[in-house]
Parts: C-alpha cells; sequence; structure tokens
C-alpha cells in the first residue's frame, strides 16, 4: 500500500509540475505575441503619417523627388514584409529614408516652420519613441520565453508540446549605424 501511495503522490507531483510548466509556457508565449501586436500597431500608427508628412513637406521640396519616392517605396516594402527578419530589416531601410527625409527638410526654413510639419514630426517622433519601447519589451519578453524552453527541466516540457523559439525583432542594420547622407544636386 505504501509503495502504491508513493507512486501515485510521485504521479500528482509530475502532473502538476507538468501542467504548471505548460501553462507557464502558454502564458509567456501570449506575451511575446502581445508584445508584437504592440509593435505592429505603433508601425501602422507610422505607416499612416507618412502619406501626410510627405504632402506637407512636398509643396516645400519640389526638387527632391527621389527621397519621397524612396519614402514610399520602403514604407510599400515595410508594410508588405512577411517573417521577423524581413520586418526587421526593412524597417531599418524605411528609418533611414525617414531620417534622410528630416535631414534634408532641415535646409527649408519655411517648412520647419510649418505648423503641420512640425505636429507631423513631433508625432512621429513619439512615434518611434513608442516603437523602441514596443521593441525592447517585445525583446525581453522573447528573451525570457526562449530561456524557459531552453533550460532544463522546462525543456522536456516545451519540446513535448512544440514550443518553439521566437526570433528577436533588431532592426538595426549595417545602413543605419552610419550617418546620413544627404545630397543637394
Amino acid at each position: 500500500m505504501s509503495i502504491l501511495a508513493f507512486i501515485g503522490i510521485v504521479a500528482i507531483i509530475v502532473a502538476v509540475w507538468l501542467i504548471a510548466g505548460y501553462n507557464g509556457f502558454v502564458t509567456m508565449r501570449n506575451r511575446v505575441n502581445e508584445a508584437w501586436a504592440d509593435i505592429d500597431t505603433q508601425l501602422k500608427r507610422r505607416y499612416d503619417m507618412i502619406p501626410n508628412l510627405v504632402e506637407t513637406v512636398r509643396g516645400y521640396m519640389a526638387h527632391e523627388k527621389e527621397v519621397f519616392e524612396k519614402v514610399a517605396q520602403l514604407r510599400t516594402q515595410a508594410m508588405g514584409a512577411g517573417s521577423m527578419d524581413q520586418k526587421a530589416q526593412a524597417e531599418g531601410q524605411f528609418s533611414q529614408a525617414l531620417k534622410s527625409l528630416f535631414a534634408v527638410a532641415e535646409n527649408y526654413p519655411e517648412l520647419k516652420a510649418n505648423q503641420n510639419f512640425l505636429e507631423l514630426q513631433r508625432e512621429l517622433v513619439d512615434t518611434e519613441d513608442k516603437i523602441q519601447a514596443a521593441r525592447r519589451f517585445y525583446n525581453g519578453g522573447v528573451r525570457d520565453y526562449n530561456t524557459a524552453i531552453e533550460q532544463f527541466p522546462g525543456m522536456m516540457i516545451a519540446r513535448a508540446f512544440g514550443f518553439a523559439p521566437k526570433e528577436m525583432f533588431g532592426t538595426e542594420t549595417e545602413a543605419e549605424r552610419e550617418p546620413v547622407k544627404v545630397s543637394f544636386k
């Protein structure tokens, strides 16, 4: 009788451990998904601001057509990126194009005094800050989740139930580390 009781207690402990481990992984995975949704929301907000920004700037910078075309092209690429890696790379290039647009805008005093431009610039900077914060939160969640599914003994539960590692969201590319290049023709 005591051996059966011991086996029963061990079975209950193992079952509780499996349930707690599984539920912990589900919680972490859902936090990572929520964090990604936050990033996606802020990126959408930024994408929605860009046409207004371009229209505001276009009247002042009529001969800077290349800058506008590059911003529009990279916005479309970023919106259509599929995988996390593609999204990160597209976002890096898009951020560089926006920096170039603002660098060129510095040479137009009337534009810098335009209230619409100033408001859009302020909103865009605020959105960029929110994207960075959301990205840090997401990457922290991914780090914790990936660590949990890779450590023993949790990895046994993770493998048994198909919990796979998530990708970090890093947009820093080689191009982003270089200063913005502006040329006037």
